[in-house]
């Protein structure tokens, strides 16, 4: 992100990246070396990003409301997992903690798929991973899937409850993260629209379509400068709040 930013605003140079560093990241670095608000144009939203919490097989639920009554009877006895300090697992597990009184340890990783082989090892208890990491290890019966964050049931685990629809009315567990392009602030509007439009002719085509849900993530329709702009407003408090919550920070 620090790398388009500093870049020509011609258009020749895209920013490509999850929410975290065009959102999340200015509440959680104390020196951010860039400021999203200011200084990058946001293009368009290409998919959400969603994410599934699960749990290891020997932690005796099936469901949102079993796990939650686990959590209160084994206070400061279980522990989530997460790729990193300041990563979405971290603050949905903050979060989770937060609601449940539970106590719960948080256990940092480098990365997302040692935090899932530790699961498969039964390191600790619960976690939450994306669709793409985990898909083949609860077909397996190797981890166990509570529920899924997005709007709708996700395409890449048929049959599998959102939290939403498990009774989880609160905001953060309709919160998700999303895959986006943003070029320098100072970009025209005219290159930014026709990014946008390409970007929206791609998601059309239906093996484009296929593969983006196979990955576990959704795409998203008619996402514009406009859109994307109206959207990210509506989004910043709520990711603020969720970072304060967790006490996260990084330097």
């Amino acid at each position: 992100t620090e790398a388009v930013v500093k870049s020509p605003a011609d258009g020749q140079t895209l920013l490509m990246s999850l929410s975290s560093s065009m959102l999340a990241f200015q509440y959680l670095y104390t020196k951010l070396p860039y400021n999203p608000q200011k200084d990058i144009a946001l293009v368009t939203q290409v998919c959400s990003a969603p994410v599934v919490l699960a749990v290891h097989p020997s932690v005796p639920v099936s469901n949102m409301k079993e796990l939650l009554a686990y959590i209160q009877a084994n206070k400061g006895k279980l522990s989530y997992g997460s790729y990193g300090q300041g990563s979405f697992a971290h603050l949905m597990g903050a979060y989770l903690n937060h609601i449940t009184q539970g106590d719960l340890n948080h256990v940092a990783y480098k990365g997302e798929a040692p935090m899932v082989q530790d699961l498969l090892g039964g390191q600790f208890d619960m976690c939450w991973s994306s669709a793409v990491n985990t898909k083949q290890h609860i077909a397996g019966g190797k981890i166990k899937v509570i529920g899924v964050n997005s709007s709708k049931p996700m395409a890449a685990l048929p049959g599998v409850p959102t939290l939403k629809d498990a009774g989880m009315k609160e905001a953060p567990f309709q919160m998700v993260g999303w895959l986006a392009m943003a070029v320098p602030a100072k970009t025209p509007k005219a290159i930014q629209d026709k990014h946008a439009a390409d970007i929206r002719t791609a998601m059309k085509d239906p093996e484009v379509r296929r593969k983006v849900e196979e990955m576990g993530f959704g795409p998203i329709d008619n996402s514009g400068p406009e859109a994307f702009a109206t959207e990210y407003q509506r989004e910043l408090p709520r990711w603020q709040e969720l970072v304060k919550l967790s006490g996260a920070k990084l330097d």
